[in-house]
């Protein structure tokens, strides 16, 4: 395992590297520049400005600062919008915020979309089977941007009994309608892979052979049918636990949650490149990783896995 370990860490770290360097490239062969502006500025303003960012260096030499600063200091550099404030700042205010709610939502998608995904697998065909599912279909075809503004509506418009927008670390009726809107989608697809895996596993020979020597349904269940059917899962959270923890651009500007969402679409508007970057690295960084704990996740629940 250990060996496993650092061989996924010996691609993990290289890809990280990769990604920041594409990023910043990317960013330089973006049309203008951060202090482009309908109204041009004069050249000696502009040249000053440029010097005090560094962007009158070579591009080799950014791209080596940058790297050097990233890598060695954790250090995103300054914004180019906000003088007085650094992209650590602006990571540091939004990110908190969509952790909390990424966190929570994760947690609501996992419990409800597994619990659904089993109860319609053990009760194949029957009314339950039938409601799992529906409730499953129902919640796909129900996005973010559509369940967001329809929950505006029901409890913050005809019920009130949930504040429509805002946030507060200290009053979790702030944090319902993120969490219901962000988790509907995922919880769906977790139901649907956790159901299709288990219907697969509930027909397999050792579970014939389980339930032939008499043990419990529970055990069968429990013991012999939920660790091999909730691979195919596993593989599924590693990016949806990215995705959620890093928070959506829609969540997080229709509740004005002040997360990180806000803060890279209000960088692309104001062409804040240093910003979309930090947001953009901190993005790649979290999916490389929980993409490498997934994998270590599945070697140790399936030892015959050593890819």
């Amino acid at each position: 395992m250990f060996g496993y370990i650092l061989r996924r860490l010996a691609v993990a770290i290289p890809t990280l590297l990769v990604l920041i360097v594409f990023s910043f490239l990317l960013m330089q062969m973006a049309p203008g520049g951060p202090f482009t502006q309908e109204r041009a500025l004069p050249p000696q303003v502009l040249a000053n400005i440029e010097a005090k960012y560094g962007l009158d260096q070579p591009m080799l030499v950014q791209l080596w600062t940058y790297l050097r600063n990233v890598v060695f200091s954790f250090d995103f550099g300054p914004s180019f919008q906000y003088p007085d404030r650094t992209v650590n700042q602006v990571i540091a205010q939004g990110f908190p915020i969509t952790l909390t709610y990424g966190l929570v939502s994760f947690a609501v998608a996992v419990l409800v979309g597994v619990s659904l995904g089993v109860t319609a697998a053990i009760r194949h065909n029957t009314w339950l089977d039938y409601l799992a599912v529906g409730v499953s279909i129902g919640a796909q075809v129900l996005p973010n941007f559509v369940m967001a503004p329809l929950l505006v509506i029901i409890f913050t418009l005809w019920l009130g009994w949930l504040p429509g927008g805002g946030w507060s670390f200290n009053d979790p009726s702030f944090w319902i309608m993120p969490v219901i809107a962000l988790a509907t989608s995922y919880m769906a697809s977790i139901a649907r892979i956790t159901r299709a895996s288990m219907l697969e596993v509930l027909g397999s020979n050792h579970i014939r052979t389980a339930r032939a020597k008499g043990l419990p349904e529970r055990k069968v269940i429990l013991r012999h049918a939920l660790k091999p059917a909730i691979l195919p899962v596993i593989s599924y959270l590693g990016p949806a636990f990215v995705s959620m923890i890093t928070g959506s651009v829609v969540v997080d500007m229709y509740f004005s949650t002040g997360g990180i969402g806000k803060s890279f679409v209000d960088s692309a508007l104001n062409r804040d490149y240093a910003v979309m970057m930090g947001v953009t690295i901190l993005i790649g960084a979290l999916t490389i990783l929980f993409n490498l704990l997934v994998d270590i996740l599945y070697a140790w629940i399936d030892p015959k896995i050593r890819y």
